[in-house]
Protein backbone atom coordinates (compact mmCIF):
# COMPACT_ATOMS: atom_id res chain seq x y z
CA UNK A 1 0.00 0.00 0.00
CA UNK A 2 3.21 1.95 0.64
CA UNK A 3 4.18 1.76 -2.71
CA UNK A 4 0.54 2.54 -4.45
CA UNK A 5 0.79 5.95 -2.13
CA UNK A 6 3.97 6.95 -3.74
CA UNK A 7 2.94 6.16 -6.91
CA UNK A 8 -0.17 8.60 -6.39
CA UNK A 9 1.84 11.56 -5.10
CA UNK A 10 3.78 11.49 -7.78
CA UNK A 11 1.25 10.93 -10.66
CA UNK A 12 -0.40 13.86 -9.16
CA UNK A 13 3.18 16.05 -8.80
CA UNK A 14 3.23 14.89 -12.67
CA UNK A 15 0.09 16.53 -13.60
CA UNK A 16 0.53 19.61 -11.74
CA UNK A 17 3.74 20.08 -13.29
CA UNK A 18 2.09 19.57 -16.75
CA UNK A 19 1.37 22.72 -19.50
CA UNK A 20 -1.61 23.61 -20.34
CA UNK A 21 -1.12 22.93 -23.78
CA UNK A 22 0.51 19.20 -23.03
CA UNK A 23 -3.47 18.53 -21.80
CA UNK A 24 -5.04 20.32 -24.55
CA UNK A 25 -3.22 17.90 -26.89
CA UNK A 26 -5.48 15.38 -25.35
CA UNK A 27 -8.80 17.49 -25.82
CA UNK A 28 -11.18 15.78 -27.95
CA UNK A 29 -13.38 18.02 -30.35
CA UNK A 30 -17.56 17.25 -29.77
CA UNK A 31 -17.06 16.66 -33.39
CA UNK A 32 -14.57 13.82 -32.55
CA UNK A 33 -16.77 12.81 -29.93
CA UNK A 34 -19.91 12.01 -32.17
CA UNK A 35 -18.01 10.33 -34.41
CA UNK A 36 -16.22 8.00 -32.02
CA UNK A 37 -19.78 7.34 -30.59
CA UNK A 38 -21.20 6.49 -34.33
CA UNK A 39 -18.15 4.77 -34.60
CA UNK A 40 -19.01 2.43 -31.48
CA UNK A 41 -22.52 2.32 -32.44
CA UNK A 42 -21.17 0.67 -35.82
CA UNK A 43 -19.50 -1.62 -33.88
CA UNK A 44 -21.95 -3.03 -31.66
CA UNK A 45 -24.26 -3.35 -34.98
CA UNK A 46 -22.31 -4.17 -37.83
CA UNK A 47 -24.04 -3.65 -41.40
CA UNK A 48 -25.49 -6.76 -42.93
CA UNK A 49 -23.21 -7.67 -45.70
CA UNK A 50 -21.28 -4.77 -48.10
CA UNK A 51 -22.91 -1.85 -49.48
CA UNK A 52 -24.19 -2.05 -53.07
CA UNK A 53 -21.80 -1.33 -55.70
CA UNK A 54 -23.76 -0.53 -59.19
CA UNK A 55 -22.66 -2.20 -61.73
CA UNK A 56 -21.09 -5.22 -59.54
CA UNK A 57 -21.63 -8.68 -60.12
CA UNK A 58 -20.41 -12.20 -61.36
CA UNK A 59 -18.40 -11.70 -64.21
CA UNK A 60 -19.30 -13.47 -67.37
CA UNK A 61 -17.09 -15.49 -69.08
CA UNK A 62 -15.08 -14.01 -71.86
CA UNK A 63 -16.55 -15.20 -74.80
CA UNK A 64 -13.21 -16.87 -75.92
CA UNK A 65 -13.49 -18.91 -73.00
CA UNK A 66 -16.97 -19.50 -73.16
CA UNK A 67 -16.48 -20.56 -76.80
CA UNK A 68 -13.76 -23.26 -75.26
CA UNK A 69 -15.80 -24.29 -72.79
CA UNK A 70 -18.59 -25.25 -75.17
CA UNK A 71 -16.26 -27.21 -77.50
CA UNK A 72 -14.47 -29.27 -74.09
CA UNK A 73 -11.05 -27.99 -74.83
CA UNK A 74 -8.69 -26.19 -71.79
CA UNK A 75 -9.65 -22.59 -71.83
CA UNK A 76 -6.34 -19.91 -71.98
CA UNK A 77 -8.04 -18.54 -68.61
CA UNK A 78 -10.35 -19.60 -66.23
CA UNK A 79 -10.91 -16.45 -64.92
CA UNK A 80 -15.11 -16.12 -64.76
CA UNK A 81 -15.52 -19.73 -65.42
CA UNK A 82 -18.19 -21.59 -65.67
CA UNK A 83 -17.34 -24.69 -65.32
CA UNK A 84 -16.05 -26.56 -61.92
CA UNK A 85 -12.13 -26.76 -61.62
CA UNK A 86 -12.14 -26.70 -65.58
CA UNK A 87 -8.08 -26.73 -65.12
CA UNK A 88 -8.53 -30.57 -63.81
CA UNK A 89 -9.93 -31.47 -67.23
CA UNK A 90 -7.83 -33.18 -69.89
CA UNK A 91 -10.15 -33.54 -72.71
CA UNK A 92 -8.53 -34.30 -75.84
CA UNK A 93 -5.08 -34.63 -74.34
CA UNK A 94 -2.94 -37.99 -74.64
CA UNK A 95 -0.96 -39.20 -71.78
CA UNK A 96 1.07 -42.54 -71.75
CA UNK A 97 0.98 -44.47 -68.02
CA UNK A 98 3.95 -47.04 -67.70
CA UNK A 99 3.57 -50.12 -65.58
CA UNK A 100 -0.39 -49.80 -66.17
CA UNK A 101 -1.25 -53.11 -66.75
CA UNK A 102 -2.08 -53.21 -62.84
CA UNK A 103 -1.50 -51.67 -59.26
CA UNK A 104 -0.89 -47.92 -58.57
CA UNK A 105 -0.54 -47.28 -62.51
CA UNK A 106 -3.87 -48.72 -63.45
CA UNK A 107 -5.42 -46.98 -61.16
CA UNK A 108 -4.04 -43.43 -61.75
CA UNK A 109 -4.84 -44.46 -65.77
CA UNK A 110 -8.19 -44.69 -65.04
CA UNK A 111 -8.10 -41.18 -63.16
CA UNK A 112 -6.89 -39.61 -66.06
CA UNK A 113 -9.33 -41.36 -68.27
CA UNK A 114 -11.98 -40.12 -65.98
CA UNK A 115 -10.53 -36.44 -66.66
CA UNK A 116 -10.72 -36.82 -70.36
CA UNK A 117 -7.55 -38.29 -71.55
CA UNK A 118 -6.99 -40.83 -74.04
CA UNK A 119 -4.41 -42.97 -72.29
CA UNK A 120 -1.87 -45.28 -73.34
CA UNK A 121 -1.01 -47.74 -71.08
CA UNK A 122 2.21 -49.52 -71.35
CA UNK A 123 3.64 -52.49 -69.66
CA UNK A 124 6.11 -55.56 -70.14
CA UNK A 125 3.56 -58.14 -69.04
CA UNK A 126 1.98 -60.09 -72.33
CA UNK A 127 -1.79 -59.13 -71.34
CA UNK A 128 -2.97 -56.99 -69.10
CA UNK A 129 -4.68 -57.72 -66.15
CA UNK A 130 -8.77 -58.32 -66.01
CA UNK A 131 -9.17 -55.03 -64.36
CA UNK A 132 -7.34 -53.12 -67.20
CA UNK A 133 -10.20 -54.39 -69.28
CA UNK A 134 -13.60 -53.56 -67.17
CA UNK A 135 -11.50 -49.94 -67.44
CA UNK A 136 -11.21 -49.78 -70.78
CA UNK A 137 -14.94 -50.66 -71.36
CA UNK A 138 -16.03 -48.32 -68.76
CA UNK A 139 -13.52 -45.31 -70.84
CA UNK A 140 -15.61 -46.10 -74.24
CA UNK A 141 -18.67 -46.95 -73.11
CA UNK A 142 -19.21 -44.14 -69.95
CA UNK A 143 -16.52 -41.65 -70.14
CA UNK A 144 -16.40 -41.33 -73.61
CA UNK A 145 -12.78 -41.74 -74.53
CA UNK A 146 -10.13 -44.35 -75.43
CA UNK A 147 -8.04 -47.04 -73.50
CA UNK A 148 -5.00 -48.50 -75.24
CA UNK A 149 -2.47 -50.93 -74.43
CA UNK A 150 1.07 -51.45 -75.56
CA UNK A 151 3.45 -54.24 -74.23
CA UNK A 152 7.15 -52.52 -73.67
CA UNK A 153 10.20 -53.56 -71.60
CA UNK A 154 11.32 -49.90 -70.74
CA UNK A 155 14.94 -51.69 -71.00
CA UNK A 156 14.36 -51.87 -74.71
CA UNK A 157 15.10 -48.54 -75.78
CA UNK A 158 14.70 -48.81 -79.27
CA UNK A 159 11.23 -50.50 -79.29
CA UNK A 160 10.05 -47.69 -76.98
CA UNK A 161 11.06 -45.06 -79.15
CA UNK A 162 9.58 -46.42 -81.75
CA UNK A 163 6.38 -47.54 -80.02
CA UNK A 164 6.30 -43.74 -78.33
CA UNK A 165 6.64 -42.26 -81.85
CA UNK A 166 3.82 -44.25 -83.03
CA UNK A 167 1.74 -43.30 -80.99
CA UNK A 168 2.61 -39.79 -80.83
CA UNK A 169 2.16 -39.89 -85.09
CA UNK A 170 -1.52 -41.41 -84.97
CA UNK A 171 -2.66 -39.02 -82.13
CA UNK A 172 -0.92 -36.14 -83.46
CA UNK A 173 0.03 -34.81 -80.00
CA UNK A 174 1.80 -35.90 -76.36
CA UNK A 175 0.92 -34.20 -73.67
CA UNK A 176 1.90 -36.03 -70.65
CA UNK A 177 3.69 -39.09 -68.79
CA UNK A 178 2.80 -41.39 -65.36
CA UNK A 179 6.11 -43.03 -65.52
CA UNK A 180 4.85 -46.00 -63.02
CA UNK A 181 6.97 -49.03 -64.05
CA UNK A 182 9.51 -49.97 -61.59
CA UNK A 183 10.65 -53.15 -59.62
CA UNK A 184 11.56 -53.75 -55.84
CA UNK A 185 14.10 -56.52 -54.66
CA UNK A 186 14.22 -56.92 -50.64
CA UNK A 187 18.21 -58.10 -49.98
CA UNK A 188 21.02 -57.60 -48.01
CA UNK A 189 23.69 -55.34 -49.04
CA UNK A 190 26.07 -57.64 -48.42
CA UNK A 191 24.24 -60.24 -50.09
CA UNK A 192 23.53 -57.71 -53.05
CA UNK A 193 25.24 -59.20 -56.35
CA UNK A 194 26.11 -56.37 -59.36
CA UNK A 195 24.18 -58.02 -61.68
CA UNK A 196 20.45 -57.71 -59.10
CA UNK A 197 21.91 -53.99 -58.81
CA UNK A 198 22.31 -53.32 -62.32
CA UNK A 199 18.80 -54.71 -63.14
CA UNK A 200 17.28 -52.17 -60.39
CA UNK A 201 18.55 -49.13 -61.73
CA UNK A 202 17.91 -50.27 -65.70
CA UNK A 203 14.31 -50.37 -64.63
CA UNK A 204 13.77 -48.05 -61.95
CA UNK A 205 16.29 -45.23 -63.10
CA UNK A 206 17.46 -45.50 -66.93
CA UNK A 207 14.40 -46.70 -67.75
CA UNK A 208 12.36 -43.76 -66.21
CA UNK A 209 15.06 -41.73 -67.71
CA UNK A 210 14.51 -43.23 -71.47
CA UNK A 211 10.81 -43.39 -71.09
CA UNK A 212 10.90 -39.65 -70.20
CA UNK A 213 13.44 -38.95 -73.16
CA UNK A 214 11.09 -39.96 -75.96
CA UNK A 215 8.26 -38.82 -74.80
CA UNK A 216 9.69 -35.57 -74.13
CA UNK A 217 10.73 -35.67 -78.01
CA UNK A 218 7.61 -35.73 -79.41
CA UNK A 219 6.54 -33.26 -76.86
CA UNK A 220 8.74 -30.87 -78.17
CA UNK A 221 7.96 -31.48 -82.06
CA UNK A 222 4.33 -31.10 -81.60
CA UNK A 223 5.31 -27.77 -79.93
CA UNK A 224 2.61 -27.38 -76.85
CA UNK A 225 4.92 -28.62 -74.40
CA UNK A 226 3.54 -31.10 -71.48
CA UNK A 227 4.19 -32.90 -68.16
CA UNK A 228 5.42 -35.51 -66.33
CA UNK A 229 4.78 -37.38 -63.51
CA UNK A 230 7.56 -39.58 -62.44
CA UNK A 231 6.52 -42.38 -59.36
CA UNK A 232 9.37 -42.26 -56.52
CA UNK A 233 9.34 -43.41 -53.19
CA UNK A 234 9.62 -41.65 -49.24
CA UNK A 235 12.12 -44.49 -49.49
CA UNK A 236 13.95 -42.42 -52.06
CA UNK A 237 13.97 -39.73 -48.86
CA UNK A 238 14.64 -41.86 -45.81
CA UNK A 239 16.34 -44.91 -44.92
CA UNK A 240 12.59 -47.45 -43.70
CA UNK A 241 13.56 -49.28 -40.48
CA UNK A 242 13.05 -52.79 -41.32
CA UNK A 243 12.76 -52.84 -44.96
CA UNK A 244 16.17 -53.95 -46.53
CA UNK A 245 15.66 -52.51 -49.81
CA UNK A 246 19.52 -50.43 -50.71
CA UNK A 247 18.87 -50.78 -54.37
CA UNK A 248 15.81 -49.70 -54.42
CA UNK A 249 15.73 -47.23 -52.40
CA UNK A 250 18.60 -45.28 -54.04
CA UNK A 251 17.02 -45.90 -57.64
CA UNK A 252 13.96 -43.54 -55.71
CA UNK A 253 16.35 -41.12 -54.88
CA UNK A 254 17.86 -41.26 -58.43
CA UNK A 255 14.77 -40.88 -60.13
CA UNK A 256 14.11 -37.48 -57.29
CA UNK A 257 17.13 -35.90 -58.62
CA UNK A 258 16.73 -36.98 -61.93
CA UNK A 259 13.39 -35.32 -62.37
CA UNK A 260 14.64 -32.07 -61.04
CA UNK A 261 17.51 -32.19 -63.33
CA UNK A 262 14.96 -32.89 -66.93
CA UNK A 263 12.73 -29.83 -64.88
CA UNK A 264 15.63 -27.67 -65.68
CA UNK A 265 16.39 -28.74 -69.01
CA UNK A 266 13.23 -29.02 -70.52
CA UNK A 267 11.48 -26.05 -68.98
CA UNK A 268 11.86 -23.69 -71.92
CA UNK A 269 10.01 -26.03 -74.14
CA UNK A 270 7.28 -26.01 -71.42
CA UNK A 271 7.77 -29.39 -70.17
CA UNK A 272 7.12 -29.97 -66.24
CA UNK A 273 8.88 -32.62 -64.34
CA UNK A 274 7.76 -34.07 -60.91
CA UNK A 275 7.33 -36.83 -58.48
CA UNK A 276 5.40 -38.82 -56.80
CA UNK A 277 6.67 -39.94 -53.40
CA UNK A 278 4.37 -42.75 -51.92
CA UNK A 279 4.03 -44.11 -48.65
CA UNK A 280 3.22 -47.35 -47.81
CA UNK A 281 0.60 -48.95 -50.40
CA UNK A 282 -1.33 -51.93 -49.99
CA UNK A 283 -1.24 -53.62 -53.32
CA UNK A 284 -1.34 -57.31 -54.22
CA UNK A 285 2.36 -57.67 -53.82
CA UNK A 286 2.76 -55.91 -50.41
CA UNK A 287 -0.04 -58.25 -49.38
CA UNK A 288 1.91 -61.09 -50.78
CA UNK A 289 4.88 -59.36 -48.45
CA UNK A 290 2.50 -59.66 -45.18
CA UNK A 291 1.90 -63.44 -45.78
CA UNK A 292 6.01 -63.76 -45.54
CA UNK A 293 6.58 -61.21 -43.01
CA UNK A 294 3.18 -60.96 -41.24
CA UNK A 295 4.54 -58.17 -38.44
CA UNK A 296 4.94 -55.77 -40.78
CA UNK A 297 1.13 -55.79 -41.28
CA UNK A 298 1.24 -54.72 -37.66
CA UNK A 299 3.85 -52.42 -37.37
CA UNK A 300 4.02 -50.20 -40.76
CA UNK A 301 0.65 -48.45 -39.64
CA UNK A 302 1.98 -47.47 -36.63
CA UNK A 303 5.31 -45.65 -37.94
CA UNK A 304 3.25 -42.84 -39.85
CA UNK A 305 1.17 -40.12 -38.68
CA UNK A 306 -2.26 -41.74 -39.48
CA UNK A 307 -1.95 -44.96 -38.22
CA UNK A 308 -3.02 -46.89 -41.15
CA UNK A 309 -1.63 -48.02 -44.74
CA UNK A 310 -2.80 -46.07 -47.77
CA UNK A 311 -4.62 -47.69 -50.81
CA UNK A 312 -3.58 -47.03 -54.28
CA UNK A 313 -6.94 -45.32 -55.07
CA UNK A 314 -5.12 -42.32 -52.81
CA UNK A 315 -3.35 -41.50 -55.22
CA UNK A 316 -5.41 -40.99 -58.17
CA UNK A 317 -5.92 -37.04 -57.72
CA UNK A 318 -2.11 -36.56 -57.48
CA UNK A 319 -1.81 -37.79 -61.26
CA UNK A 320 -4.40 -35.71 -62.41
CA UNK A 321 -3.03 -32.73 -60.58
CA UNK A 322 0.41 -32.92 -62.06
CA UNK A 323 -0.91 -34.00 -65.74
CA UNK A 324 -3.02 -31.21 -65.66
CA UNK A 325 -3.10 -27.36 -65.90
CA UNK A 326 -3.86 -27.36 -62.39
CA UNK A 327 -0.43 -27.57 -61.79
CA UNK A 328 0.77 -25.30 -64.58
CA UNK A 329 3.84 -23.50 -62.25
CA UNK A 330 4.80 -26.50 -60.54
CA UNK A 331 7.87 -28.30 -61.76
CA UNK A 332 10.96 -29.77 -60.31
CA UNK A 333 9.26 -30.46 -57.16
CA UNK A 334 8.27 -33.81 -55.24
CA UNK A 335 4.54 -34.16 -53.64
CA UNK A 336 5.28 -36.59 -51.19
CA UNK A 337 1.93 -38.68 -49.82
CA UNK A 338 3.04 -40.84 -46.93
CA UNK A 339 0.75 -40.65 -44.15
CA UNK A 340 3.18 -38.06 -42.06
CA UNK A 341 5.67 -40.79 -42.08
CA UNK A 342 8.91 -38.68 -43.24
CA UNK A 343 7.45 -35.28 -41.09
CA UNK A 344 8.52 -37.13 -37.62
Amino acid sequence: MASLRVYSRLARAALGTAKPTSIRTFAISARQQKATKSDLDQLKNPPKGNPVVSGRGAPEPPAEEAANLKDNCNPATYLGTTKRLPEFALNDKVVLVTGAARGLGLVQAEALLEAGATVYALDRLPEPSEDFYRIQRRAAEELGTTFHYRQIDVRDVPQLNEIIEEISNKEGRMDGLVAAAGIQQETTALEYTAKDANTMFEVNVTGVFMTAQAVAKQMIKHGNGGSMAFIASMSGTVANRGLICAAYNSSKAAVMQLSRNLASEWGQHGIRVNTISPGYIVTAMVEALFVKYPERRREWPTQNMLGKLSKPEEYRGAAVFLISDASSFMTGSDMRIDGGHCAW
